[in-house]
């Protein structure tokens, strides 16, 4: 249910503009818990509320706004694990990575020694220590040992080993893009959250700060527009 509402709202949600968007102030599923409490107290005080100029449509989407919020908080709770594991991926995976790029420069000193123009590239290469270097310089070592296929295997160099270099450059792009966290801004699942939390916010804050007002006289009933985390936490 909380995907068809997410759905039901993308459209709003992605329409909250930078300024309005903020960043959770408490803990997601405690947000959520008391977003659900208030829509379970403020039933019975709805016609008040709405007298005092809170939207209708507060109410009526507040179940929505909270199952969407469940929704891109679980989507980007599974963004982070993706990161974690592409991380520790790239870590089993680049020490190989480093030792392959290092013997293929091995060999490409001895095979290019007697052309200066390709040794110039080679020391290109070799410039640079990133993980983006890393990537780089499988690919550009592929590329030049295949151009240049008669001075390897002069020297009995496999092949295999430039395309070897070629698919691990590939998987490790994705692998840097995935641990970096690297996408386009729209498609951001931590932004999606934190816009889908605003979006709840603006309805919650709205309908806490009517029942203060309209029940600054009932503290029993004024109690249930208050944010327990947030008073625990002043």
């Amino acid at each position: 249910m909380s995907k068809e509402n997410f759905e039901s709202l993308k459209g709003s949600i992605a329409a909250m503009e930078a300024a309005e968007t903020k960043i959770p102030n408490m803990p997601v599923d405690v947000y959520l818990q008391e977003a659900s409490d208030l829509q379970e107290w403020s039933k019975a005080d709805q016609k008040q509320l709405i007298k005092v100029g809170v939207p209708k449509a507060y109410f009526t989407e507040m179940e929505a706004r909270i199952g969407a919020l469940r929704y891109a908080q679980s989507i980007w709770n599974k963004d982070q694990y993706t990161k974690e594991e592409a991380q520790q991926e790239w870590d089993e995976m680049s020490p190989k990575a480093i030792d392959l790029k290092n013997e293929i420069e091995h060999a490409f000193r001895f095979a290019f020694r007697k052309r200066q123009d390709l040794l110039t590239k080679v020391q290109g290469v070799e410039q640079g220590t990133s993980n983006a270097d890393l990537v780089q310089d499988l690919s550009d070592l592929a590329a030049l040992g295949l151009a240049n296929l008669p001075l390897l295997k002069a020297i009995n160099f496999e092949e295999d080993k430039l395309h070897l270099a070629a698919s691990q450059a590939s998987e490790m792009s994705i692998l840097l893009a995935k641990a970096n966290g690297e996408r386009k801004e729209d498609s951001n699942p931590k932004i999606t959250r934190d816009k889908a939390y605003s979006y709840l916010k603006q309805a919650v804050d709205e309908i806490y700060e009517a029942g203060k007002y309209v029940f600054w006289k009932d503290e029993a009933r004024r109690q249930g527009y208050l944010s327990r985390y947030l008073n625990k936490a002043s």
